[in-house]
């Protein structure tokens, strides 16, 4: 049998992504040769792994037993390349958007000051466990739910959130703002590792124009360029304080940034440290600016 970690990585994606091309973009390779990566991994294996219909792809029950094979040897694949360029005692803390916060740098000295624990790495991964469950990490910090039982979880944090949109959008004119405000125009999300999507609004009063993108760097830019405007954990505006600019002649960039705006209590962020073992230390949630108003579910 003669397997390549490339055809486990195609499967991989396609069960995260959901199809050949966002698979395919994913892995910056053409579609097709995610296409002929399954092919050659269920000729490899004798079984087939995906049932294919002109809307979805779905693993199948082989398919299913695969990928958790899959999955173990790329983390574990992941893990033998990080030991093997990893240099002295290092821990690393795996996040996809922005860390801690306005807590990062805090929290590296005082990590530094205690010598015998070794250096703390903040190592960034794109993927909803921030790179914990592909081996990229021994700990992640993330802001939505994952559901994983071989992962323990413990909150570390609760965060406000905020608007951000182009300095020269409409909305930047405004003193306070809601979410029905920001309902009005196209919002950004990113459905993988981003913390905002249509149950953030109340029932009916969603926006009907969301914008996809994948990492914090595609939805600043997609704002940046007044295409969208969007809503994140405050987190994100202290690790993007610059916010993001477009390519192009200096006179024509914009600069998205961020609004803070009083008012009632909206939704907050629950932020989580993520490991293979429970048992991270915790903090107090840090002072905010006051929340964007809206709703009070519970995130």
């Amino acid at each position: 049998m003669d397997l390549d970690t490339r055809h486990l990585r195609a499967l991989v994606a396609i069960a995260d992504h959901g199809t050949f091309t966002d698979a395919a973009i994913a892995l910056r390779v053409s579609q097709a040769s995610v296409s002929r990566s399954v092919q050659r991994l269920e000729a490899a294996l004798g079984v087939r792994l995906l049932a294919r219909t002109t809307r979805q792809v779905e693993p199948t029950a082989a398919g299913e037993r695969t990928l958790v094979q899959a999955r173990r040897i790329l983390a574990t694949l992941a893990q033998l390349e990080a030991a093997a360029v990893q240099q002295g005692d290092q821990v690393l803390v795996g996040y996809a958007w922005a860390a801690l916060g306005e807590h990062t740098v805090e929290v590296q000295r005082a990590w530094a000051d205690q010598e015998s624990r070794g250096d703390l790495v903040l190592v960034q991964s794109n993927t909803p466990t921030a790179g914990l469950r592909e081996g990229r990490c021994e700990v992640a910090v993330v802001r939505r739910p994952v559901a994983d039982p071989a992962l323990d979880s413990v909150r570390v944090g609760v965060e406000q959130r905020c608007a951000v949109f182009a300095d020269d959008h409409p909305l930047a004119a405004r003193s306070t703002l809601r979410l029905r405000d920001l309902a009005e125009h196209p919002v950004a999300v990113d459905v993988e590792t981003g913390t905002t999507d249509e149950g953030l609004w109340p029932a009916g009063a969603a926006p009907s124009d969301l914008r996809m993108t994948r990492g914090v760097e595609e939805w600043l830019t997609l704002i940046a360029t007044g295409r969208a405007v969007g809503v994140t954990s405050e987190a994100t505006a202290a690790q993007h304080p610059a916010g993001a600019w477009p390519s192009g002649p200096s006179r024509t960039r914009r600069r998205s940034r961020c609004r803070w705006c009083g008012g009632a209590t909206t939704r907050r962020r629950r932020s989580r440290a993520w490991s293979r073992s429970s048992g991270p230390p915790t903090r107090p949630p840090g002072k905010g600016p006051s929340p964007l108003p809206g709703d009070r579910r519970r995130s």
